[in-house]
């Protein structure tokens, strides 16, 4: 009696170890858009923290979304839920606040990066993204 089915092939758990998946760049680095929104974040906490330290720019309560933006950008590369929540609301702070600038001082700069966080908001509510918080 041999382990052959009728094509000639062998069955899978007959006589042969387990079939090692190869390691794929999903299973590395499984959401690289969060990697990338993660470190959006932090150049956005930068800014603010230099604009706070220059005194030009913004005035030091902004430092409490700096605070934020680190917070979120931690976070999401961990994959909490929180952070998570706390990223898809400054996202979608930002679009509200860049159009509002393009809106009002009609500002080209205004406007791309009303457009980049709306792209940032739209792959944060994917549901493959959600499906991967813990």
């Amino acid at each position: 009696m041999t382990d052959e089915t009728e094509n000639g092939e062998t069955k899978a758990g007959a006589h042969d170890p387990a079939p090692q998946k190869p390691l794929v760049l999903q299973e590395l680095l499984p959401l690289p858009g969060l990697a990338a929104i993660s470190l959006y974040l932090l150049v956005l906490a930068g800014v603010i923290i230099l604009g706070v330290v220059a005194g030009r720019h913004y005035p030091a309560v902004f430092l409490i979304f700096a605070a934020l933006f680190m917070a979120a950008s931690g976070g999401l590369l961990m994959l909490f839920r929180w952070a998570w929540a706390l990223a898809l609301a400054a996202v979608m702070l930002l679009v509200i606040y860049n159009l509002w600038i393009f809106t009002s001082q009609y500002q080209g700069a205004a406007l791309v990066q009303g457009l980049l966080n709306l792209v940032f908001f739209l792959y944060l509510v994917r549901p493959e993204v959600r499906e991967r918080l813990r």
